[in-house]
C-alpha cells in the first residue's frame, strides 16, 4: 500500500510537468488554432535558462593563497564564485538556490521568445493546414535545439538542488503514520505544488481579468470580439507569450530531477501532445486532467510487480489510454464537439 502511495505521488509530480506543457500547447491551439510542436523547445529552453542563469554566477575568481601549500609545493588556488565574493553569505545563497532564482531570467526571456516566435514565424501560418503548421514549428524545434547543442554540447547538464531542501519529507507522520513508512523527495514535492499554482494562476487569468475573458470570448468566436472593435490578435500575441512562459518555468523547475540536455523537449513533447489529444483538443481543464491522469498511470505502471507481470507496459501505457480514448471519444475527454471528429 505505501509502495502505490509513493506511485501515486511520483505520478502526481511527472503529471504536473505534462500538464504544464500541454496547458501551453492548449492555450495556443484554442486561441490561435495553430499546433505548435516547437512548445516542447520551450520547455527545454526554459531548463537551459537555469543552466545559463547559474553559470553567470558561478563564475569564479582565482586568487592564490601562500600560506597553503599543495603536495606539489606550489601555492593553492582558491576559487570563489564572483557573487559570494560581492555579496558574502547572501552570494552563497545566490548560488545555492539558483534554480529557483533563475525564474527571474526565464519569465521575462520566455516571454520575448513567445512574442518573437509568434510575429516572425507563426503569425504567417494561422490560414494554413496543421499538416503545415506541425511541419514549420517541428523545424523550429529542431533548428532551436541544434543551436542549444551547439552552445551547452550533447551531454546533459545537472543542477543542484538547493542544499536545505535535499532529502525527503516524512508525508507518512503528516497525516498519522509511523514515522518514515511513506517519504518523498522535497523538490519533488515542491515541484508538484509550484505545477498547482501556475496551473491556477493560468486559470485565475482567464476567468477573473477582463483580458482573459475577451481570450476566452475570442478562443469561442474570433469574429465576433474583431467585430466589437477589439484587437484579438494583439491579446493572442501575449496569449502566446504566456504559453511560452509556462512551458519555460516549468522547464526551470524541472531541472534538479532531469538533467537538462538537448532533445529533452523532444521526449516531452510527444508525451504532451498526447495528453491534449487525450484531453481535448482545446480543453484546457481537459490537458489539465488528462497531464495528471497519465502521469499517475505511467507512475503505476513503472511498479516492479505490474512490469513482472507486462513487460514493457511503463512505455505503452499512455498511447494505448490514447488509443481507447481516441476509439471510443475522438474528440477526447473534455473536448468541444465538432474538434478531431468526423
Amino acid at each position: 500500500m505505501n509502495a502505490l502511495l509513493a506511485q501515486l505521488l511520483n505520478g502526481l509530480d511527472k503529471g504536473g510537468a505534462y500538464a504544464l506543457i500541454a496547458l501551453g500547447l492548449t492555450l495556443v491551439f484554442g486561441t490561435l488554432g495553430v499546433v505548435n510542436f516547437a512548445h516542447g523547445a520551450l520547455f527545454m529552453l526554459g531548463c537551459f535558462c537555469a543552466v545559463t542563469f547559474r553559470y553567470l554566477i558561478t563564475i569564479e575568481t582565482v586568487t592564490v593563497d601562500p600560506s597553503r601549500v599543495s603536495p606539489w609545493g606550489a601555492p593553492v588556488e582558491v576559487r570563489t564564485p564572483v557573487v559570494q565574493e560581492w555579496f558574502g553569505d547572501f552570494g552563497a545563497i545566490l548560488v545555492d538556490y539558483s534554480v529557483p532564482i533563475s525564474l527571474l531570467l526565464a519569465v521575462p526571456l520566455m516571454l520575448a521568445i513567445g512574442i518573437a516566435m509568434e510575429r516572425g514565424l507563426i503569425k504567417h501560418f494561422y490560414k494554413r493546414s496543421h499538416a503545415e503548421q506541425i511541419l514549420v514549428t517541428f523545424g523550429l524545434a529542431i533548428v532551436l535545439q541544434e543551436i542549444v547543442k551547439s552552445l551547452f554540447g550533447a551531454n546533459p547538464v545537472p543542477q543542484p538542488t538547493p542544499v536545505d531542501l535535499r532529502g525527503a519529507a516524512d508525508i507518512g507522520a503528516w497525516f498519522g503514520m509511523a514515522p518514515h513508512v511513506l517519504t518523498y523527495p522535497w523538490w519533488r514535492l515542491i515541484y508538484l505544488l509550484f505545477s498547482v499554482a501556475v496551473i491556477g494562476g493560468v486559470f485565475a487569468f482567464l476567468h477573473l481579468t477582463t483580458f482573459g475573458m475577451v481570450v476566452r470570448a475570442g478562443m469561442a468566436d474570433r469574429e465576433a470580439v474583431g467585430l466589437l472593435g477589439i484587437n484579438i490578435d494583439r491579446r493572442f500575441t501575449i496569449v502566446f507569450g504566456l504559453a511560452a512562459v509556462v512551458a519555460g518555468v516549468a522547464g526551470v523547475m524541472y531541472t534538479p530531477l532531469l538533467a537538462p540536455n538537448y532533445h529533452l523537449g523532444m521526449d516531452f513533447l510527444v508525451l504532451s501532445f498526447v495528453v491534449v489529444v487525450v484531453g481535448g483538443m482545446g480543453s484546457l481543464p481537459g490537458a489539465v486532467a488528462a497531464g495528471f491522469l497519465l502521469g499517475i498511470l505511467q507512475s503505476i505502471a513503472s511498479v516492479t510487480e505490474v512490469k513482472s507481470l507486462i513487460p514493457g507496459i511503463d512505455q505503452v501505457v499512455i498511447y494505448l489510454v490514447a488509443v481507447v480514448v481516441l476509439l471510443v471519444r475522438p474528440r477526447g475527454l473534455m473536448g468541444r464537439r465538432g474538434i478531431m471528429e468526423a
